[in-house]
């Protein structure tokens, strides 16, 4: 996996300051896309150990709210055995932290209730959503462009309480968010 950025004091995708990092890879090509480097599976550096022991040490900063994972999209078959990894690390290591991912794939998609090229290994997917608390979904749709909305871009997008909606079997929205 490659990936484009990793900030450590990212106010803009989720809440608090966050430890954010942008994978590498894209198959969606959302028109009007604000990351389309981030399309190339190779932007950026290789993701390395060493990157992911930078993660962490981000993370164990006091001011740190969370993790915030996008891109690209780290749903990409390609990119999820390595976003398991790091989030099975961040969860045993800083399990204070909550973590956030931006998909363009809906959530629908992630759990196999539609097929989907993200769902092809659903262990691998699974383990995933079962260690991310939320999930920002749906591809950016330049029609339904509105910046007034928190953490996302386009109107069609949900921010989605994950372990609520896997409980529940139904999508439950974070209703804290406009």
């Amino acid at each position: 996996m490659f990936y484009g950025q990793l900030y450590d004091c990212d106010p803009g995708n989720g809440p608090g300051l966050r430890t954010t990092l942008f994978v590498s890879g894209c198959t969606h090509y959302c028109n009007g896309c604000f990351n389309k480097c981030a399309w190339d599976f190779h932007y950026g550096k290789f993701y390395t150990s060493k990157t992911e022991a930078k993660v962490i040490q981000m993370l164990k900063n006091p001011y740190c709210h969370g993790l915030t994972i996008l891109g690209g999209e780290p749903m990409e078959p390609d990119n999820q055995p390595e976003v398991l990894n790091l989030l099975i690390r961040v969860r045993q290591e800083c399990p204070d932290k909550d973590i956030w991912l931006y998909s363009g794939y809906l959530f629908e998609e992630l759990i196999g209730a539609i097929p989907s090229r993200a769902y092809l290994n659903r262990k691998i997917t699974m383990g995933i959503m079962e260690r991310i608390d939320t999930l920002v979904d749906g591809e950016f749709k330049m029609a339904e462009k509105d910046v007034t909305l928190d953490f996302r871009g386009s109107r069609n997008q949900r921010i989605i309480n994950v372990p609520k909606s896997l409980e529940t079997g139904d999508v439950v929205i974070r209703k804290e968010y406009k």
